[in-house]
């Protein structure tokens, strides 16, 4: 019985210094990763995706910050906008990372522009969220339509400018998801993040013997043109209107009526107006001279999303299914 006790206080003992230890970790990783790079003036930053959202801000906050921003442009006036709100040291390319090509063309007139300088950071914004619906309401197409933007589009544009980044031993940040964690809904938006996820730790690993730093960025629910409700409902009309007579039999009209109900109180309930909070870490793996390997900005993405990947999946699916329709067919 004194064994039975004294092991008790010792554990107890141990919980308590760990407790304490937790403190101090986060006062130190506080301390360390407020140091930033010098030079900024000297340092190119290319960004995709800057039409909107994130890039958009990131771009015009780097500019700011005095960083040299190449940001690329799907649109011509996403590029002209964007240079009337930043300053003359901006740089815009029309870039369409689907396109090999445009990827290729963009990365040549990047390598004429930094020179033997190399290329310090490229942030791989670029994405798109639609079509997304039931698997069985998609088909190949919708599936190579998105993976050519937001996985193979990442990948292209890495490997472009990676012996730039090489030269000047930068960073390459890489936007995945906490969809790239964790699955709650069907379609190919959280098979590209997983996707990101597996080439961001791969090349991690690749350029650490280079200098070269690797970090992801994994978002929660943010008011962007990803997440518009609009966009969204659109989208999955488009993919009820096209189905065969048979799926839509199995599922019945009311599905796809509660189907557009939960999507927008959810998306309402969830998304987070503050896209600075994202900017910011992007920011930071870009400025701090110890940046993160990975972020979690949003609320739901660190008190939701992370905690529930780590569930037992009979238990999370339980979850997610909670409150859905079913379908006509259901068993």
């Amino acid at each position: 019985m004194d064994i039975t006790k004294g092991v008790k206080i010792v554990d107890k003992k141990m919980l308590l210094y760990v407790l304490g230890l937790v403190p101090l970790w986060l006062v130190w990783r506080w301390y360390r990763e407020r140091e930033r790079v010098d030079n900024k003036g000297q340092k190119y930053v290319y960004i995709t995706g800057c039409d909107t959202g994130f890039g958009n801000l990131l771009a015009k906050h780097l500019d700011q910050l005095g960083f040299r921003v190449i940001a690329g442009c799907y649109t011509e006036k996403g590029e002209d906008e964007l240079k009337k709100s930043a300053s003359d040291k901006l740089t815009t390319v029309h870039l369409d990372v689907s396109d090999s090509a445009s990827v290729s063309k963009a990365a040549d007139y990047i390598k004429t522009l930094v020179g033997q300088k190399g290329l310090w950071a490229v942030v791989n914004n670029a994405g798109i969220s639609v079509p997304s619906g039931p698997t069985d309401w998609l088909t190949i197409e919708d599936y190579k339509l998105m993976l050519s933007v937001n996985l193979c589009g990442v990948i292209d544009v890495t490997l472009s400018v990676l012996p730039l980044i090489k030269m000047a031993r930068g960073r390459v940040v890489n936007v995945a998801s906490v969809f790239g964690r964790i699955t709650p809904f069907g379609g190919p938006y959280c098979v590209s993040k997983y996707g990101v996820e597996g080439f961001n730790d791969s090349l991690r690993l690749n350029m650490k013997p280079f200098g070269v730093k690797v970090a992801c960025i994994e978002p929660g629910f943010f008011k962007t043109h990803v997440t518009d409700i609009v966009v969204m409902e659109n989208g999955l009309k488009k993919l009820w209107d096209r189905l065969p007579q048979e799926v839509k039999d199995d599922y019945g009209q009311s599905f796809l009526e509660l189907s557009l109900v939960q999507l927008s109180q959810r998306f309402r309930l969830l998304t987070d107006g503050d896209l600075m909070k994202v900017v910011g870490c992007m920011e930071h793996a870009i400025s701090a001279v110890h940046p993160r390997l990975r972020y979690s900005p949003g609320w739901d993405a660190k008190f939701v999303w992370l905690p529930l990947s780590y569930m037992p999946t009979r238990f999370t699916d339980s979850l997610f299914l909670i409150g859905l329709p079913k379908p006509n067919c259901a068993v």
